[in-house]
Parts: C-alpha cells; sequence; structure tokens
C-alpha cells in the first residue's frame, strides 16, 4: 500500500475504501503477530519498520521505510517505527458455542471500547456485539486503548437493537432499581445489553425485549458509573 494512503487510514472514510486499518507500536504488533499464530487470517497484515527494527523476527510481509517515512504514516507525535497495516476482514468473527454476547449500544467512546475488549479478552469466552451509530472499532484510538484486546475477542459490527430478541433468551441489562448484581438470575443471562454513555439504552426497547434488569449497589452519591466501569465490574462478577 502507497505510504500516503497509509497516513489516511487514520480515518474511517478511507479505512472504509481500503478495508484495512491501521496497528500501531511495538506492543500491538507483538500481540497481532501472538494471534495470527491461532488466527491465520491475521496473517495478511503487513509491516512497515524502520532500520531499527530490521531484526524483526516476524512471518507477516515487511517493508522497510526511513524515519521520515514513518513520522509521515504515524498516528502518534513520536512513533515507534513499527506500524501494521491489517485488512479488518481478518479480525476474527465466527462463533464459539459457549461464548457469552455483550451487545453495546450506541457507545462513542474510543477510550471506553477498548477497555471494554480488554476486559472480554482477560477473563474470555465473550464476543463484542456493536450496534449501528457507534464507535468505529478500527480507529486507531480503540486499538491503542484495547491493547491488542481487539485481536482476540470476536467482534460484530452493525447489529440491530430489535435482533437481540431472536437472538438471546435471556438478556440482562444494568437498572439503578434492579435486583442485584449477585442475583444468581444475572449470571443466567445470555447477552448483557448496555447502553450509549449518556442516553442508556431506549425503556420501550428494553421492554420489547423482555430485558431483565440488574445494578450494582453502590451509596447513590453520583448519578452513574464509567461504561468501562461497569461493564468490567459486571463481568468480573459473573465469572466469580
Amino acid at each position: 500500500m502507497k505510504l500516503d494512503l497509509i497516513k489516511k487510514l487514520q480515518q474511517k472514510k478511507y479505512r472504509t475504501e481500503t478495508g484495512c486499518c491501521l496497528v500501531e507500536g511495538e506492543h500491538l504488533v507483538l500481540e497481532l503477530q501472538k494471534a495470527a499464530a491461532s488466527q491465520p487470517s491475521l496473517k495478511a497484515a503487513e509491516l512497515y519498520l524502520t532500520e531499527q527494527y530490521a531484526n524483526w523476527q516476524t512471518e507477516l510481509k515487511v517493508h522497510e521505510v526511513t524515519g521520515k517515512q514513518m513520522s509521515a504514516i504515524s498516528a502518534t507525535k513520536s512513533p515507534q517505527g513499527i506500524v501494521a497495516v491489517l485488512p479488518m476482514g481478518a479480525i476474527r468473527t465466527e462463533s464459539a458455542r459457549d461464548e457469552v454476547a455483550l451487545y453495546l449500544h450506541e457507545i462513542q467512546d474510543p477510550g471506553n471500547l477498548g477497555t471494554i475488549l480488554r476486559t472480554l479478552a482477560w477473563f474470555g469466552g465473550y464476543r463484542c456485539l456493536l450496534s449501528p451509530g457507534s464507535v468505529d472499532p478500527f480507529n486507531p484510538k480503540v486499538i491503542r486503548a484495547s491493547m491488542g484486546a481487539i485481536f482476540h475477542v470476536p467482534l460484530e459490527l452493525d447489529v440491530p437493537l430489535e435482533s437481540l430478541g431472536e437472538r438471546f433468551s435471556r438478556i440482562g441489562c444494568l437498572d439503578m432499581e434492579g435486583e442485584p448484581l449477585s442475583a444468581d438470575a444475572f449470571k443466567a443471562c445470555d447477552c448483557y445489553l448496555f447502553g450509549n454513555e449518556a442516553r442508556g439504552v431506549p425503556r420501550d426497547q428494553l421492554d420489547r425485549l423482555n430485558a431483565r434488569a440488574f445494578t450494582i449497589p453502590g451509596v447513590g452519591l453520583i448519578e452513574s458509573l464509567n461504561l468501562g466501569t461497569a461493564v468490567s465490574l459486571s463481568v468480573y462478577e459473573r465469572q466469580r
């Protein structure tokens, strides 16, 4: 891929046109290579390296570039000197029989999505479903915040909220007036629904899905928890 086009992959328009995204930095590239050992589709990625990484061990196709060229394609002010261009279609989407679904409705913050993916990868056994209108998971900010977890968690994009009722029989959501997370019914859900950071999920849609409400007990001095924190606490409680 031409270098001037790689730089443009920071924009969703060009990620959509090319079908590729950027993976930048030593740690993320290592995670990509580690995931590629069990997901051969990820080996379609190509590396762009400066001279300092000339001895980098990899099975991926490699292109050596100058420091000036690396600065031109990098999304960071002080690039490490290693970038991968990854076809987005290589990211895992297939479902395992025992996976639990976590659905995010119109989530907007890249940091929140990255944090959530890290949580799901840490505990394992989850897939992430994103509604239409959610933040692009291939945004470089999401990939960095995920610390490579995006290569380990199956993703489904543009999943309509109304389709959940056809796929899942026991849907759980969070609500201030719900049952405590420690309730046995919480662990029995096969899909957990979390809403937009500011608006949540429309009440009428929750009712149509017959979603069962649960709450994270607290003293109530503030209105709500950060979305990433709420997901982390919920997943931990389910695994506990």
